[in-house]
């Protein structure tokens, strides 16, 4: 298993790490375009998810509920590989439980890592995916700094505009960004992987996704849907958003739930079509708890369209720092070179 790296050219809209208490690392797998995201909160997060893809992969998600018992957690693991991608979490696992973060269960030191994946089997050899030790590789490589994006981590084998088939589809990748307002901090991590178009959230402009015939260029595929072209058909779940919400603010478990629920508003804003019987999407929030919300601080309707802004804008990220990718005789251009 081998490693490879990637910097992005886009310019900066901030990161997730700019929340205080929050790491990330990624593990791309140089002999397919596949790979995991960790994103560690070693000091514990509450955390909240929401799901509405309806083709989702995930771990843990059910102990998120509010009426639960785990009230943190201490990592959130994406990966690609679709559901044999999970075993990544069992990496973390394994690092934090060395580093004695986790859950004391009286027996030992048990770490909390929910996960969800993406379906990136179409991108070279199928039987290599993340596995236990990418994710411990991926823990080893987090840090506060800002977090590379494009092809790296969960996002190496992402493809957005998938509609019309996977050979009019270009590349995605993954993306961060984050908005403070009044001493509160908002962050986003988001894989997009998605089966619709991503499109700029301020102007509506698509900027990636499934290309004319010809492939050189954009088709539109809410336009082209609404003037009666039909998709080709689709397998469940070859599709999914994936990504993390996390900020600096305290907040409860019901708290942390809504907030990645009202998250998706973001991927709506640059996501068309979204949340489709082929996508998975999922969310996750994490909430580190280092600014109280007291006095002038932002209330949860301003955290909910600080969330809602930080992940549109990590959306788009993903696809303008992504790089074309050659599999065989198949092209996903990103869109820096389609554009």
């Amino acid at each position: 298993m081998s490693q490879q790296s990637s910097s992005s050219s886009a310019p900066s809209a901030g990161a997730i790490t700019d929340v205080a208490g929050i790491e990330v690392g990624h593990f791309s797998d140089s002999r397919r375009p596949t790979g995991c995201t960790v994103i560690l909160a070693r000091e514990g997060a509450v955390a909240g998810v929401d799901v509405r893809g309806a083709a989702p992969g995930t771990r843990e998600t059910d102990l998120l509920a509010p009426g639960n018992f785990v009230q943190q957690v201490h990592a959130i693991m994406l990966a690609g590989g679709s559901a044999w991608g999970l075993a990544a979490a069992e990496g973390a696992m394994r690092w934090l439980e060395e580093r004695g973060v986790g859950l004391d269960v009286r027996f030992g030191t048990l770490p909390i890592v929910p996960a969800a994946v993406l379906f990136d089997l179409p991108m070279g050899d199928a039987r290599i995916r993340p596995d236990a030790a990418a994710g411990y590789a991926a823990c080893e490589a987090a840090s506060t700094a800002a977090p590379a994006e494009g092809n790296v981590g969960a996002g190496s084998g992402a493809l957005v505009g998938k509609l019309f088939g996977v050979h009019r589809a270009m590349k995605g990748g993954i993306g961060t960004a984050s908005v403070t307002v009044k001493g509160v901090t908002v962050g986003a991590l988001i894989a997009c992987n998605a089966l619709g178009d991503v499109l700029d959230p301020d102007t509506g402009r698509v900027v990636a996704g499934a290309r004319t015939a010809d492939g050189r260029a954009l088709l539109d595929t809410r336009r082209a849907l609404l003037r009666g072209e039909l998709p080709q058909p689709l397998l469940a779940g070859t599709n999914t958003t994936l990504g993390v919400v996390a900020t600096d603010a305290r907040l409860t478990k019901v708290q942390a739930n809504r907030l990645a629920a009202v998250a998706h508003d973001g991927l709506a804003r640059a996501i068309n079509p979204v949340h489709t019987m082929s996508d998975g999407d999922t969310l996750f929030a994490l909430a580190t708890g280092r600014v109280p919300l007291e006095g002038d601080a932002p209330g949860m309707t301003v955290l909910g369209t600080m969330a809602a802004e930080a992940v549109a804008r990590a959306t788009l990220r993903a696809v303008q720092a992504a790089r074309t990718v050659r599999v065989g005789s198949a092209i996903y251009p990103s869109s820096s070179e389609l554009g």
